[in-house]
């Protein structure tokens, strides 16, 4: 790049991270705020909307129709945000809790949305003796339309409601060919064993008359297909909507309306967030120290390209709040999660790159072609990690559910934004600083000598600390339920619990109510870990704990009464259910298991070898049992925040192991002959070691000022994260290569004998050297002196870090 080039590009750069930042901190046209301060927090970090539903009749509703219920309304309220919560409040109750709506009317807009779930039927135009049913004309309202003829009492009575919303097992939206080709927005319906009989019978006669069966919910006619044939497969199609947002809103209607329960509101109110203002501000805090630390870290270890990667860190953050806010995508805990780990995938992309551009200086290279050689040769490593990250990522955004979701898409954001920060900012900044005159070598650095370490000769030992570690996690686990405390300490979000709302005498702000109340209620309970949910205007206040029993639920009124003076009155409980149900726990387990299986596949296709993939995978098995570990010794909370940590490692560690295997498939294309597989794999990892060691610090400081920061659901948060981090660095450095030299050795297959002979039945994986000496004579001891003596030779060989 010329001198002028080089002024015009930082010149743009400057101007482009200008509008950037005042787009994301100030925004754009008068009246509006900045992206940043427009991004959508969850119930945890700005509260939102609370609906409780009661179920319709005299009679309690079975417990598994109450769950029916709750799932299909889970998927209902997913479009206004992933991080919605449904879940059970007593025997009869739904409680909706929908994050970001801070008024009044958006909570009615949202009620008129969702209308009267469970109230959906099918009516047939007429009545057995020819009279309508229902007929063009107006409402009420003075909307024109198809309005009813009769009672909708009556018209059930007479059994002119031929189905009602229960028969429909499944409505979506989507496209079809019409009889010219082309294609065209359609509802399909899909009937239970019993509506398909109905919905048969009431169709065969409707079409023998041609007339039209209308979908009746929530008090108004939502469609009226005339039918064209008399359907018995229990599979129709509704056409005729305009767009596909119209019919993505009818099939959502019919299937709210296919509720096993019908449910009236209760009441609806405005939440405040849990965590509190101080929580916010604290973590708000730590971050941009945790972020001042990464970047100082960079600057001082790696000099100019460390300036030059602390602003693309810089334009990364920007970047991200923008795309956050534009995809309307809500931030919670784990959505934090996710853009700490693309953070750290960040950094560490910069970290390979620019050991790579050391080596290439230390090679004698030039700063020039050091600076393109190591962005080239990093590449590979950079893709094939972010890339994997990226595949998990996407499976969860499409089979998970809830806050699985949102920790998806913040993560893919961050994986995609922090790869063209890396890859183009990076690159660009450090071209431009070359071509405005720092050419010195001396402000880039040079790799240094470090002895090989034997990383292969010291795996029992390592394997053996992983082993008793895990071992030690689920022996600790069989103890608590042993003893009955449960093998993980389940919070509610988990287990459910018991939900007491108090009015108290005055208006105390949540920072007061966390530093007066809480401490209480924490020792009235047992629970360290209660949800708080401050009601909107007024001085009532939620508190959600573990499940009491009457003798702790009394106790706590007590104490209420006592020490703030609440009247009894202003006290009730109920049990509710886990906010995490066995539909999302089961979505998040086939979520992870193809997302494991798509990443073993990938692997195994880049890298020829599946055995690499395997490798990873049981490094990602020994992560994660390692993290549980910590949660079931140290008895860590295990909340909604459990499921993000977990996946939060796995996409930690499957980054760090393919930085190491890359390293040892580039090696292996360049062995020399007399070259052990041995010693490929010990030099890969010792090349890629200040990497790892370097990228889990800066990672690991980041969390480190969450945890020291924050309150006590942050901490809760933030320490299992941190074993992870540790974990993850273990595992890449000591059992990754090990364990793939381990499995290569002892499952050859014909591809590893190549043209550089084979040794000692190992499949080629030994390249053939001359013999200094014939040893078939020597006894077992003395080949193994021998063989220690050689090892021993080798490892004073010095490479390039």
């Amino acid at each position: 790049m010329k001198k002028s080039r080089a002024v015009i590009a930082l010149i743009l750069t400057a101007v482009i991270t200008g509008l950037m930042a005042y787009t994301a901190l100030v925004g754009l046209g008068s009246g509006h705020r900045g992206s940043y301060h427009n991004i959508k927090l969850g119930l945890d970090l700005a509260g939102g909307a609370s609906i409780t539903y009661e179920a319709v009749g005299d009679e309690d509703p079975s417990a598994e129709d109450m769950s029916d219920t709750v799932y299909k309304l889970q998927q209902r309220v997913d479009q206004y945000s992933t991080e919605a919560q449904v879940y059970t409040e007593g025997s009869d109750r739904i409680n909706i809790e929908i994050p970001g709506i801070s008024g009044v009317e958006e909570t009615n807009k949202i009620l008129e949305e969702l209308g009267k779930p469970g109230s959906l039927y099918f009516i047939r135009q007429t009545d057995e003796s020819g009279n309508q049913n229902y007929e063009l004309g107006t409402d009420e309202n003075g909307n024109y339309g198809y309005v009813l003829t009769k009672d909708l009492a009556q018209i059930i009575a007479d059994g002119d409601a031929v189905l009602q919303g229960t028969d429909v097992a499944e409505a979506k939206a989507g496209y079809q060919s019409d009889n010219m080709n082309n294609q065209e927005i359609v509802v399909s319906l899909t009937f239970t064993d019993e509506g398909k009989q109905k919905f048969a019978d009431a169709t065969t006669k409707a079409y023998a008359a041609g007339e039209s069966i209308g979908i009746y919910y929530d008090g108004k006619f939502i469609s009226v297909p005339r039918v064209q044939a008399a359907i018995t497969d229990g599979r129709a199609v509704i056409t005729g909507e305009s767009t596909i947002e119209e019919a993505e809103s009818l099939a959502s209607n019919i299937r709210i309306g296919g509720l096993k329960v019908e449910l009236q509101r209760l009441r609806s109110q405005i939440v405040g967030a849990q965590l509190g203002q101080d929580a916010i501000r604290t973590s708000k805090t730590a971050g941009m120290l945790g972020f001042a630390l990464v970047a100082l870290l960079m600057c001082v270890v790696y000099w100019l390209p460390g300036v030059c990667a602390s602003i693309a860190l810089c334009i990364y953050i920007l970047i991200v709040a923008i795309v956050i806010n534009a995809f309307d995508v809500t931030l919670t805990l784990p959505g934090i999660a996710g853009i700490l780990l693309s953070i750290g995938m960040a950094v560490d992309a910069n970290v390979i790159i620019f050991a790579r551009i050391r080596e290439e200086l230390r090679a004698g290279k030039n700063v020039k072609m050091a600076i393109k050689s190591g962005f080239d040769k990093a590449l590979s490593a950079i893709i094939d990690g972010n890339v994997t990250t990226l595949i998990a990522a996407a499976v969860l955004a499409v089979l998970g559910s809830g806050t699985i979701k949102g920790f998806a898409y913040t993560l893919a954001i961050g994986i995609v934004v922090s790869m063209f920060t890396a890859l183009f900012v990076t690159r660009l900044l450090m071209n431009i600083a070359y071509a405005l005159g720092a050419t010195d070598e001396k402000l880039y650095g040079k790799g240094r000598e470090v002895k090989l370490i034997d990383f292969i000769g010291k795996r029992k030992i390592v394997f053996a600390i992983s082993g008793i570690v895990i071992i030690a996690g689920l022996a600790g686990m069989a103890m608590n339920a042993g003893s009955g405390k449960g093998a993980l300490n389940y919070s509610l979000d988990f287990v459910g619990g018991t939900s007491t709302n108090v009015t108290f005498n005055e208006d105390m702000t949540l920072d007061e109510i966390n530093e007066k109340v809480i401490p209480v209620i924490t020792e009235t309970t047992g629970d360290t870990n209660p949800q708080v949910q401050k009601v909107a205007g007024s001085s009532e206040v939620i508190f959600k704990t573990r499940e009491l029993d009457e003798q702790k639920s009394t106790a706590l009124a007590v104490a209420l009464q006592d020490q703030f003076q609440v009247d009894k009155d202003n006290i009730t409980s109920e049990t509710i259910s886990s906010t995490i149900s066995s539909e999302m726990k089961t979505a998040a387990f086939n979520a992870v298991i193809v997302a494991l299986v798509l990443m073993l596949a990938y692997i195994w296709f880049r890298f020829k070898d599946a055995r690499f993939g395997a490798s990873s995978v049981i490094c990602l098995a020994h992560d994660c049992l390692v993290v549980l570990a910590a949660y079931a010794i140290i008895r860590i909370s295990v909340g909604s925040t459990f499921i993000a940590c977990m996946l939060t490692i796995v996409g930690y560690s499957i980054n760090a192991t393919i930085v190491v295997f890359d390293r040892v498939r580039e090696n292996l294309a360049v062995r020399k002959s007399g070259t052990t597989l041995e010693e490929v794999v010990n030099t890969s990892v010792s090349q890629t070691l200040s990497r790892s060691i370097f990228t889990s610090l800066t990672t690991f400081f980041m969390v480190l000022a969450l945890y020291i920061f924050g309150v006590a659901s942050v901490k809760e948060f933030a320490l299992p994260l941190m074993v992870g981090i540790v974990a993850g660095c273990w595992s890449s450095v000591c059992i990754a290569g090990p364990l793939w030299h381990l499995l290569r050795t002892k499952f050859a297959s014909a591809k590893d004998n190549d043209n550089s002979g084979s040794k000692g039945g190992n499949g080629g994986d030994t390249a053939q050297a001359p013999r200094k000496k014939n040893n078939s004579n020597l006894s077992k001891k003395e080949r193994r002196l021998q063989r220690q003596k050689e090892a021993e030779e080798r490892n004073k060989a010095k490479i390039t870090v």
